[in-house]
């Protein structure tokens, strides 16, 4: 299974890429179910969404440029991290987004995943090793 992932690095962090850049951009297309989750103890969360909408593109795009690869990789862990607690906030506070499930199933699979997202960022941190032919 590891051979695996290593053969499919590229399209792998080229997935996550877009994923990046395609969720910043709804930060600015549709803002307000994101707005909707910032936990109640942060200040702006308009603004909030904004930024961590442009966060997301520049690390998504920074995955797919060599010379900075990595710290964009750095840069999506600790994104997802800091993004964890509106995720709880959806889920504890029962926020509905429309077309969003609002059931403990769903957040059963949501909130685990978040911790998928964090490994898969974080594989694209270590160094580029050659493939052996």
């Amino acid at each position: 299974m590891t051979i695996w992932f290593n053969n499919h690095k590229d399209t792998l962090r080229g997935i996550l890429a877009v994923c990046m850049v395609v969720a910043g951009v709804l930060h600015f297309v549709q803002p307000d179910p994101f707005i909707r989750i910032v936990p109640g103890f942060l200040p702006a969360p308009a603004t909030l969404v904004y930024l961590s909408g442009v966060i997301e593109i520049l690390l998504g795009l920074g995955l797919l440029w060599p010379p900075v690869r990595q710290l964009s990789a750095w840069g999506l862990v600790v994104l997802f991290i800091a993004v964890y607690p509106a995720n709880l906030n959806m889920a504890i506070n029962h926020i509905p987004i429309a077309g969003v499930p609002d059931t403990w199933w769903f957040h059963a699979i949501r909130l685990p995943f978040q911790f998928v997202l964090i490994a898969w960022a974080y594989w694209f941190t270590r160094p580029e090793v050659p493939q052996l032919s």
